[in-house]
């Protein structure tokens, strides 16, 4: 597949809409809404005239085994959860804490990164949060800080200025000195190349909305094996445990995440977005992403808040009027989106195309 027959494909894109918001949520193709849609109706009409539940559960491997090859790495070490919120709230929650203990966080993090620790706060849980002037994570403040942390939460690329962090390093920092690392990858599967053996994060969480182009409500995170013992999840359901008779003995697998049923459709929509993905091949979306950001840049000039030249398909800008702006913008059928830092903030992807970009250039 070619980025032209995927942009074909994009209902929401039907009668020249300019869609620049993928970071914020990608317009799925047809064929990955027909594939969730396709996924609940043969569960709830011909698996119920017998068991639904194997056919649902084969469903839901066959998503594991497809996030695991996206992700170039064993299913066994793949949970599927509702989003990447849902997968931090989880880890959040699978470890042990004590008035004292200490999360370490950016100052880059989305809410979702921020408020499972923030009850925790609630306990007597201490939160360090570290300085990333310009997207750029302050080095000597991070290694300060994690000293005395039993977990490091941070992003793989910043929802607010397009920077890529130093993922490996943050790791390696945070590990010799015995905390944990969550890594909220959301912004990059499906963006760029991902790979989760090299970066050594304990445990990373991430969903198909995005850059991948899935539908809302599929999840997953991927737990390092030798990282499993460490947690023990509370939010919990029979699908965390082998045997089904109320005994609290977790898989020895990722699976001790997970809870319950969850709709079949998005994990479908999911793996359909996968496949979609994999066709178009991860050279041309990173190729394409690249010359489309460096052509708005350009075109932006010394409003460019995020790196010269980018770093990913995440661009913010400076405008004085950031919210009227984008209202004003979306009025003329292109979307993009303020952020927190009084940005706005233009997210490109495979599916765009240069002609999307001179249009919101000529409008602002």
């Amino acid at each position: 597949m070619d980025p032209g027959t995927l942009r074909g494909d994009i209902p929401a894109l039907d009668d020249g809409t300019v869609y620049l918001n993928t970071g914020a949520s990608g317009p799925a193709p047809r064929r990955v809404l027909a594939a969730g849609r396709e996924a609940e109706r043969t569960h709830e009409t011909e698996h119920h005239r017998g068991n639904p539940y194997p056919a649902a559960w084969d469903a839901y491997e066959e998503s594991r085994a497809a996030v695991a090859d996206l992700l170039d790495t064993d299913p066994d070490t793949v949970a599927l959860t509702n989003s990447t919120a849902d997968g931090i709230s989880r880890v959040a929650g699978a470890l042990s804490w004590e008035p004292g203990d200490v999360v370490v966080r950016t100052d880059l993090e989305h809410p979702a990164g921020m408020l499972p620790f923030e009850r925790l706060g609630r306990e007597g849980v201490e939160i360090h949060e570290v300085p990333a002037p310009g997207g750029r994570l302050d080095r000597d403040a991070y290694a300060e800080a994690v000293q005395d942390a039993r977990l490091v939460c941070l992003s793989s690329l910043s929802w607010l200025h397009g920077t890529r962090l130093p993922v490996r390093d943050a790791v390696e920092i945070a590990h010799d000195a015995g905390a944990r690392v969550l890594v909220d990858a959301v912004q990059s599967v499906g963006h760029h190349p991902v790979d989760v053996e090299a970066w050594g994060a304990d445990a990373v969480a991430a969903a198909g909305h995005k850059w991948l182009l899935g539908t809302w409500g599929a999840g997953f995170l991927r737990i390092a094996p030798d990282a499993l013992d460490a947690f023990e999840p509370r939010h919990l359901g029979y699908r965390a445990v082998p045997t089904k008779g109320g005994n609290l003995d977790y898989h020895d697998t990722a699976a001790r995440f997970e809870v319950g049923t969850q709709s079949l459709a998005p994990h479908a929509a999911l793996r359909e977005a996968i496949d979609i993905r994999e066709a178009i091949g991860a050279d041309t979306v990173t190729d394409r992403i690249e010359r489309l950001a460096d052509r708005l840049a350009d075109g932006l000039g010394d409003r460019v808040v995020s790196p010269r030249p980018p770093e990913s398909g995440l661009v913010t800008f400076e405008d004085p009027e950031p919210a009227a702006t984008v209202e004003r913008l979306g009025e003329r059928d292109i979307h993009v989106r303020t952020v927190p830092s009084g940005h706005i903030r233009v997210s490109v992807h495979v599916f765009n195309t240069a002609s999307d970009v001179d249009a919101l250039l000529a409008t602002l």
